[in-house]
């Protein structure tokens, strides 16, 4: 999937990333990151707003799930379950968030288990950037499942 066909994606089934003018930078293998310009994420105190550095990280995190389950030819609905955020520093402009797996070999197992159960989880980590300096930190866990399973 490439850069453009994601944000295309995000656009059109989640569209509180478009309103947040989210871009996507770069998809690989091992990471995701999008950014977003300051102005649609601003708060009262002309910093980026927490909600909107959440939301950023979030969606880093659901994209990268996003992008290997199709690489890897699977079907499934993926939700978050929980998540937590630390925020670091204020970001006072265009903020990005870079995402990767927590643990890189829980891949496989991940994918027998949805296969074997119709059921996962996945924990995904996000670094939360004002330029190259790291101005939050994120964790969640996020759960497939297959089509035909609640």
């Amino acid at each position: 999937m490439t850069p453009e066909e994601l944000q295309a994606y995000l656009h059109n089934h989640i569209p509180l990333s478009a309103a947040m003018q989210v871009r996507v930078d770069a998809v690989a293998d091992d990471h995701v990151q999008l950014s977003a310009p300051l102005a649609p994420n601003i708060n009262h105190r002309e910093t980026v707003f927490g909600g909107s550095a959440s939301a950023l990280a979030i969606l880093s995190a659901w994209s990268l799930l996003h992008v290997r389950l199709r690489q890897s030819g699977v079907a499934a609905r993926l939700v978050i379950q929980s998540n937590r955020m630390d925020y670091l520093k204020p970001v006072a402009g265009a903020f990005s968030a870079r995402s990767s797996l927590a643990d890189v070999g829980q891949w496989p197992g991940f994918l027998r288990l949805l296969e074997r159960r119709g059921k996962a989880r996945a924990v995904v980590v996000a670094d939360l950037l004002d330029g190259d300096s790291v101005a939050g930190r994120f964790e969640g866990e996020f759960v497939a499942l297959g089509y035909g399973n609640d």
